[in-house]
């Protein structure tokens, strides 16, 4: 699977998931949102019939805000929605 791009500005990580089908990626929209739920973090999502991109962004809204091993525990935690 491919890594998190992490990106300086904005600051954030960034991947896309691709799926085969379209039940596929609804299915990982619907574990996406549990996760989500359960770890009261909310991503930006943008997707199509057969992919999903997945935006996560510090939790402080500071200019100097930076990604933490809580930011990349949580991508982890969405990588394995797929795995």
């Amino acid at each position: 699977m491919d890594q998190w791009n992490e990106r300086k500005r904005p600051v954030c990580l960034e991947k896309r998931f691709e799926f085969s089908t379209y039940g596929e990626t609804r299915d990982f929209l619907d574990r996406l949102g549990c996760l989500s739920e359960a770890q009261d973090r909310f991503p930006d999502l943008s997707f199509g019939k057969t992919y999903v991109n997945v935006t996560l962004r510090p939790l402080s809204d500071a200019e100097d805000a930076a990604l933490t091993t809580d930011d990349h525990a949580f991508a982890q935690r969405i990588d394995e929605l797929v795995d």
